[in-house]
């Protein structure tokens, strides 16, 4: 489902910003010094706005953004918690699961698009957001590998692909950054429902459908994958030609 998170700039995770901003914050520290750095001061921040910046940064990483990404950190071991509890098949247990399970889903989606709304940018979020959700996906999956609900391949295949993705996406980041892709947002849907009706204890009719749409969920893990793969390729090979191009400008 996650899929390469957004923070990694694409895929499950694409879609989430980053956190926070320096700019309000810089500005605050002037206005509670009383002073401005400037060629008067010598260039230096007098230590009274060095410290009331240091305060307002640190006061910045306490946005929504980040409490709900910190939410969903805290929600994994619950989950996992929740998921064995009474053995592991208990439908009470795994039902309180799934809705654990579902706040964590319904908060990845928030926080990306408040982060980028309200320019919530911090160096916090860009590392925990994806690790937030690849997380609580790695969780989900393994506990039902473990109970035996879902065969360890898929859960191998998804996880793969997802870390996999992450470290191409950090090898070509020099190049540019893989863009999320209509077929990388409907992967993470369909994994989010997939495992979401994985968790919960069903039978009949309804064991059948969410096999299917495991099924169409591995199917575009592995596709969307491979186009990421594609499109880091295309970008590796243009931004070495650009940087050739501009060194021969450079030496003519």
């Amino acid at each position: 489902m996650t899929g390469v998170p957004a923070s990694a700039a694409g895929g499950s995770s694409g879609a989430h910003g980053a956190r926070g901003s320096a700019a309000p914050a810089d500005g605050a520290a002037s206005e509670v010094s009383g002073t401005a750095s400037g060629p008067e001061n010598g260039g230096r921040t007098p230590r009274g706005g060095k410290i009331a910046a240091a305060a307002v940064n640190q006061a910045s990483v306490w946005n929504v953004a980040n409490l709900l990404t910190m939410l969903r950190l805290v929600l994994v071991p619950g989950f996992v918690a929740l998921m064995l509890a009474n053995g592991g098949y208990d439908p009470a247990w795994r039902a309180v699961a799934w809705a654990a399970f579902a706040i964590a889903m319904i908060t990845d989606l928030f926080d990306g698009h408040l982060a980028r709304t309200y320019n919530l940018v911090t160096d916090f979020g860009k590392i925990a957001d994806p690790i937030a959700d690849k997380a609580i996906m790695g969780a989900a999956l393994i506990c039902l590998s473990a109970l035996g609900d879902l065969p360890w391949w898929v859960t191998a295949v998804i996880l793969g692909r997802e870390l996999g993705i992450t470290l191409l996406r950090f090898l070509v980041i020099r190049y540019g950054v893989i863009p999320a892709s209509r077929g990388g947002k409907l992967k993470t849907l369909t994994q989010g429902v997939a495992v979401g009706m994985y968790v919960l204890a069903l039978t009949g009719w309804l064991a059948t459908l969410r096999f299917w749409v495991m099924a169409v969920a591995v199917v575009l893990t592995v596709v969307t994958g491979l186009d990421y793969v594609r499109q880091a390729i295309v970008l590796r090979r243009r931004g070495i030609a650009e940087r050739a191009a501009a060194l021969e400008e450079k030496e003519a």
